[in-house]
């Protein structure tokens, strides 16, 4: 394999270890590659500010953004597309046909797989109906009806969140309805305790889990995982293979949490794209950049499930430094 290869990250904002990875993937495949970021406001991203190239475009949601996308892929020739927050899946993953038909392949799963995965009691509801332990999980006001048949405290968060926003944990009926005042599309769901982990899994072209690599979240900052551990779990695996068969189309990197009890792992997360801590399941052997890269350029992936048990990550601080010209210091003024 060899000439350029561009590749684009939207929404990156710390995202500079992934987007380095890509660049290492690809040259050691031998590309030429070249590395965009697509933000709303790229003077304050460092993913944006470590790129080749960098790109405003308008937020997720705005009628404007695929448009703008599709743009910034044709003038940088743009080969694979990579998201990297929710809130852009169901917009990419509508349109994935427009950017396939523009020579890009898309990191993003069927519009279906989408709505099950953004949709936190439709996961729990359709995982449950597959096999997989989910929490149990209801709506507020069920909860409300008939407080005694639940064992509290239990745990509130907006259906269709991340990042931790809005979860919490409640004692008490008026905590609950205080919750749902403040999120109205709040759920419940029972408090499971046990080791925490987070799944990145593979899921090739035909819809299958090849490769799944679960970690300990042994710290967590900001949401994100700080000190992880790669763990070979039979458990945790079966449960990635259920998971990709009960998502209709889902595809590339995904990743999902569990908690590990006695009883088997309790899934209570998907996210369809690359999960922030990724880079500890790439350290271990589990290149899914690379075979993305493969993909994208019509090759046959090297997909593989062999990867290492064991690996550490130990995450801190650094810096992208730059100098703010007079379109990134209205940026930074605001």
């Amino acid at each position: 394999m060899t000439g350029p290869f561009n590749i684009l990250l939207t929404s990156a904002g710390r995202r500079v270890s992934l987007a380095r990875l890509l660049r290492a993937d690809a040259a050691a495949l031998g590309f030429a590659p070249r590395i965009v970021v697509a933000e709303m406001q790229p003077a304050l991203s460092a993913a944006a500010a470590d790129a080749d190239a960098r790109h405003a475009v308008p937020s997720a949601t705005h009628p404007d953004y695929v448009p703008a996308l599709l743009d910034v892929c044709r003038r940088e020739d743009i080969r694979l597309l990579v998201p990297t927050i929710d809130t852009e899946l169901n917009a990419l993953a509508a349109h994935r046909a427009e950017f396939e038909a523009a020579g890009v392949l898309v990191n993003v799963s069927s519009p279906a797989a989408i709505d099950i995965a953004r949709n936190k009691a439709e996961t729990a509801w359709v995982l449950s109906a597959a096999g997989v332990g989910t929490p149990r999980t209801a709506w507020p006001h069920d909860v409300l009806a008939a407080p005694g048949d639940w064992t509290w405290p239990l745990i509130f968060k907006p259906n269709g969140g991340s990042s931790s926003v809005g979860l919490r944990q409640i004692g008490a009926v008026n905590e609950l309805a205080e919750s749902l005042a403040r999120w109205p599309d709040g759920i419940v769901q029972d408090m499971i305790r046990g080791p925490e982990y987070t799944v990145n899994m593979f899921v090739g072209p035909e819809g299958a889990c090849r490769a799944a690599v679960p970690h300990l979240r042994r710290e967590l900052r900001g949401g994100e995982v700080s000190k992880g551990l790669t763990v070979r779990r039979q458990d945790m695996t079966d449960a990635a293979h259920a998971i990709a068969a009960a998502l209709p189309g889902a595809f590339g990197a995904l990743c999902f949490q569990a908690f590990a009890t006695e009883a088997g792992p309790v899934v209570f997360e998907i996210n369809a794209r690359f999960g922030g801590g990724f880079p500890l399941a790439h350290q271990a052997g589990a290149r899914f950049t690379r075979w993305l890269i493969q993909l994208a350029a019509g090759a046959e992936p090297d997909l593989s499930d062999d990867w290492t048990d064991g690996v550490t990550m130990l995450r801190y601080d650094d810096a992208v430094f730059g100098l703010a010209g007079p379109d990134e210091r209205a940026a930074w003024l605001g």
